[in-house]
């Protein structure tokens, strides 16, 4: 298993300190089966989203107040998940697996866990994938994400967060 070492996973996900306070996300059109969306809490940060049948729900994208890329999994599989509380969780790209810490929060009922890095041009080769799956610490695959169209619409959100500044 590769540890992001490279990347130095950020354990602070700021979507889980936004409350009832939290900015709506702005709409900016739907590309290859994802929303391209701007995100006022993250400093108008770019980002893509797709919502499953199942209400499951995953974000990939900039934070531009924290110069950092991310993604979130808001999946009811993740079970009891207390705010703040940091997750080690390990995800797999196409076979490739990366261990990190994340932090927990919940949005609108929906247990969630987010990553950040650095390396903001880690969310490309995200979508350069097919498959991503997320497993919790105990090895228990939460959700397999269909990466298809990815990277067409990470194209639109990066020329979104390049037009946000």
């Amino acid at each position: 298993m590769k540890t992001l070492v490279s990347l130095y996973v950020v354990a602070i996900l700021a979507l889980g300190s936004v409350s009832a306070s939290a900015q709506a996300l702005i709409d900016k059109g739907f590309v290859s089966g994802w929303n391209v969306m701007v995100d006022p809490s993250f400093g108008n940060g770019c980002l893509i989203q797709t919502v499953y049948q199942d209400l499951s729900i995953v974000r990939i994208g900039y934070d531009a107040a924290g110069n950092r890329g991310y993604f979130v999994v808001f999946h009811d599989g993740w079970g009891k998940i207390e705010k703040d509380k940091k997750y080690d969780i390990t995800f797999d790209l196409d076979g490739q697996k990366y261990d990190a810490v994340a932090t927990g929060f919940v949005q609108d009922h929906v247990p969630g866990v987010g990553v950040f890095f650095e390396d903001r041009e880690f969310i490309h080769a995200i979508a350069r994938k097919k498959v991503m799956t997320v497993y919790n610490a105990a090895g228990e695959r939460v959700i397999a994400i269909d990466l298809k169209g990815s990277a067409k619409a990470l194209d639109y959100a990066r020329k979104c967060q390049a037009a946000e500044g």
